[in-house]
């Protein structure tokens, strides 16, 4: 582990200690331990207390197929509760070259600076002409200065330092670990950017046991009938397949489906657009990135990395952009000023039904603005990123906008103060509980409960012994679903692999993560006792959010889904019955009816210090009940 003091612009070598190394696994288990211990209860976010951790894991740096990843983790800017991000990214490796598990930011840099950390030395150099840049032109003059091709880059944008609440860290000009502001933490420590450059390597104790275990691994990747839809156009087939299963969020949630979905489809990009596949990391044997070129048209030239779903949705069907080489523009210019798609697609829709309704004029928000301008749209994003006019409101995520308006609270659609993904859970049953319960907010990486979309009742029977856990319109079986994925992605997101292949190929099971990590660490461990790793990193994420108060009145969807029916498409009539599903969920965790985990189940994990400090905090009454937030 690499500390680095940049307040007093020192740096530390220490042994990660073993036992947090095998409870935790690596990435984002190693990185919510030390923000539960490190970052005390109600320490501000953009404060020089606040602390960034980036993490890699145990499987990064090894020729497994499922790609390298980096976990950043801090108190978050946006939500004020456990901020978290992920990026698929050649970073990662190089950062397990140059010796290190687990980087920790301290204090606030007295001036601009960016990191420039190798397996030998740490060096803080001048970032004052950096200030200012966008992502790709800090990205490109830090490249030029270091003169090291293989050097890896990471840097946040303009919106990171003026302090947008999600702004995100991009890795090497197009990766963004993009969620709930940990590129605006950066930036209120002074670091524009961070490059690692190691010259080591990784061994695993059993290379032989290894390698037959990556035979496998790769065997079942490649045969998967899932690879070449993924490899020829990632996660941007989903938008097609969303209006067919009528869960798109287009106009801000009020139609599940687009009659324009071709246009801006993947599959479009795939025929038209996209001119190579390439890999977020050397580690990848399912290369799903694209790079795409708008080849005619005012916009000809256009060029970039992408896009996934979620921007791609998000600057077409959520605004009402039919325009697919403008939706392009827009979502690159997000990534040049640093922010996350999900969240300024949120805010912005979240805009445009306001005036749509007639609860907020033209003359407030400075502009004409209506469904489907994508001129009004690309202002917005250079407002917001630069707070400027109605920007100023935006940059605070929708939460806060909401509250600062004193309007459209009911349709700030939010949990935890996290922004709704790109898909409506009235359609979705088992990801809209995974929504409300995920520890970082609005989120479906947390559980991610794919095989719902499949509708097999006998897949639903023979995992979790109801039909309808399978099926996306189903009730029933939804809290074991979630719980399961939930600890299958805790340790996904430990072992730092890309839950694309790893997750949502059903590539990597507890049997095959056992078998690898055991390989690779010399330490024997069953796939029980990885499944018991993922279920206590969850149950620590739990504790950190129930000592800041959080209770089950906080695990709740906008009452647009839970009230309002599906207005068309093939779930037309559904809402998201929540409560019935949460009750499940909460009984399969072995926590309190409030959201609580119970002292028997923390201690029954390991955590027993934590469950000592639950209780030295008094959030459990007499009878071990959770005491309401």
């Amino acid at each position: 582990m690499l500390r680095v003091d940049l307040t007093h612009m020192t740096y530390r070598v220490e042994e990660l200690e073993r036992d947090v190394a095998l409870k935790y696994l690596g990435g984002r288990g190693l990185n919510v331990y030390r923000l539960y211990w490190e970052v005390p209860p109600g320490t501000n976010p953009l404060g020089p207390e606040n602390k960034l951790m980036i993490a890699t894991g145990p499987l990064v740096g090894f020729p497994h197929g499922l790609g390298s990843r980096i976990n950043v983790t801090a108190r978050s800017p946006l939500t004020g509760l456990l901020g978290d991000s992920n990026a698929g990214t050649h970073f990662s490796e190089e950062m397990k070259y140059a010796g290190y598990d687990q980087i920790v930011l301290e204090g606030r840099a007295p001036r601009p600076v960016y990191l420039y950390i190798t397996d030998s030395w740490v060096e803080f150099r001048d970032a004052s002409s950096l200030w200012g840049l966008t992502v790709r032109q800090a990205f490109n003059a830090i490249k030029k200065e270091v003169g090291d091709p293989r050097a890896q880059v990471a840097v946040v944008g303009p919106a990171a330092e003026n302090l947008v609440r999600f702004a995100g860290i991009i890795f090497n000009a197009y990766r963004a670990a993009g969620r709930t502001g940990m590129g605006t933490v950066l930036a209120s420590k002074n670091v524009k950017g961070i490059v690692v450059r190691g010259d080591g390597y990784v061994e695993a104790e059993q290379p032989e046991r290894l390698l037959r275990a990556l035979e496998q691994l790769i065997y079942s990747l490649y045969s998967n009938p899932q690879y070449w839809p993924r490899r020829v156009m990632g996660t941007s087939r989903i938008l097609l397949a969303g209006h067919r299963l009528g869960f798109l969020p287009a106009r801000h949630f009020q139609e599940p489906t687009a009659d324009y979905a071709f246009r801006v489809s993947g599959e479009l990009l795939a025929i038209k657009y996209n001119v190579k596949v390439r890999a977020c990391s050397a580690g990848c044997a399912l290369p799903c990135a694209r790079f795409f070129v708008v080849k005619s048209g005012p916009l000809a030239g256009l060029m970039g990395e992408g896009p996934e779903y979620e921007p791609l949705a998000g600057f077409s069907v959520r605004v009402g952009i039919s325009d697919l080489d403008r939706a392009l523009k827009i979502v690159m210019k997000v990534t040049d000023m640093g922010m996350d798609a999900i969240t300024t697609s949120e805010v912005i829709s979240w805009l445009m039904e306001l005036r749509q309704r007639e609860l907020i004029s033209d003359e407030e928000i400075g502009m004409k603005l209506e469904w489907g301008e994508a001129d009004a749209v690309e202002r917005l994003v250079e407002m917001i990123a630069y707070r400027r006019g109605i920007g100023k409101v935006l940059a605070d995520g929708v939460k806060r906008a909401s509250e600062i308006l004193g309007r459209g609270q009911d349709l700030a659609f939010h949990v935890k103060g996290l922004e709704m993904i790109q898909a409506d859970p009235r359609a979705l049953k088992g990801y809209g509980l995974g929504f409300a319960v995920a520890s970082r907010g609005a989120d479906h990486l947390r559980s991610e409960p794919f095989i719902e979309v499949e509708d097999d009742p006998e897949l639903g029977m023979r995992l979790f012994g109801e039909p309808e856990a399978a099926m996306r319109l189903g009730v029933k079986g939804k809290g074991k679903l979630v719980a399961f994925f939930e600890d299958l992605n805790a340790v996904v997101d430990s072992f730092e692999v890309c839950k694309n292949t790893a997750e949502n190929m059903l590539v990597l099971t507890f049997e095959s993560a056992a078998e690898m990590y055991s390989a690779i660490t010399g330490v024997e461990a069953s796939p029980a006792q990885i499944r018991e790793a993922g279920e206590r990193i969850v149950n620590l994420e739990r504790a950190y959010l129930v000592r800041e108060g959080i209770r089950r009145k906080d695990d709740r969807l906008p009452n647009r889904f839970l009230k309002e029916p599906l207005p068309s498409g093939p779930a037309k009539g559904h809402v998201h019955e929540l409560d019935v599903m949460l009750d499940e969920y909460y009984s399969v965790r072995g926590w309190t009816s409030d959201g609580v985990p119970t002292p028997e189940k923390l201690i029954s994990l390991g955590l027993v210090e934590v469950a000592e400090d639950l209780m030295a905090r008094r959030v459990y009454n007499d009878e071990g009940q959770g005491r309401s937030g």
